[in-house]
This record gives structure tokens, C-alpha cells and sequence, in this order.
């Protein structure tokens, strides 16, 4: 199974087909899932990932996956997922910066928009 990233309006922003690399729709790898840490391709610490929830740097939830348990904020309703693009060839993956430390977990949507998350 792959699971899709869904956002605070239920919207499917991205999905993992290995567990690892996350792509847009769109095929773009935007990011990689290490342990329960999120990362850019630069090596740059974006979020957390754990029961499901891709959590900012504040604990607030950023996306939801279908198997989503715990603490967290309403989930809206999912809309239809798009149709997937090749996805394209993954970029080398830089030096991990370290983690910072893991905030606690939050019923709060973060204020962060999907691209700013993906492009930080």
C-alpha cells in the first residue's frame, strides 16, 4: 500500500510508494522519511512522521495518512486523489542536519501551507 499525505481540507498533497521518498502528484520528490524524521533532499530537518501524522517543528499536524491514530486535530473528509506522474529521478540525498528536539504532539493544524513545508 502507499500512503497518500493528506492535508487539513483532506486534500491529497503527496504519497510514499516505498516507505522512504515522498513525491508531489506531480512526480516531484520533494522530501525523505529517516527513522521518525522528515528531510529535505539538501539534508535540512523539515518535520516528524509518526502514527501517520507529518508534524511541523511546533508538534502542529502538517498531513495525515490513511492509518492516522493518535493525538491530533479533526480530520476532514479526504477528496479523490489525482492521478499520478512519472515519478521523476530522486536528487542525492545531503548531509542529515541533526534533529532538533521533538516538540510535544499537538490538536492543532499548522499555520504552514504544503509548498512552504516541501520547499523549506
Amino acid at each position: 500500500m502507499e500512503p497518500t499525505f493528506y492535508d487539513q481540507n483532506g486534500s491529497p498533497i503527496a504519497y510514499t510508494a516505498d516507505g522512504e521518498t515522498i513525491f508531489l502528484f506531480e512526480g516531484e520528490p520533494v522530501a525523505y522519511i529517516h527513522g521518525n524524521s522528515v528531510y529535505s533532499f539538501h539534508g535540512t530537518h523539515i518535520g516528524w512522521f509518526e502514527n501517520g501524522w507529518l508534524r511541523d517543528h511546533h508538534g502542529a499536524a502538517l498531513f495525515f495518512t490513511d492509518n492516522a491514530s493518535g493525538r491530533g486535530p479533526l480530520r476532514p473528509f479526504k477528496q479523490l486523489k489525482p492521478l499520478k506522474s512519472l515519478r521523476q529521478l530522486k536528487p542525492l540525498k545531503g548531509l542529515r542536519q541533526l534533529k532538533p528536539i521533538k516538540p510535544m504532539t499537538s490538536f492543532l493544524w499548522s499555520d504552514i501551507s504544503p509548498e512552504a513545508f516541501f520547499r523549506s
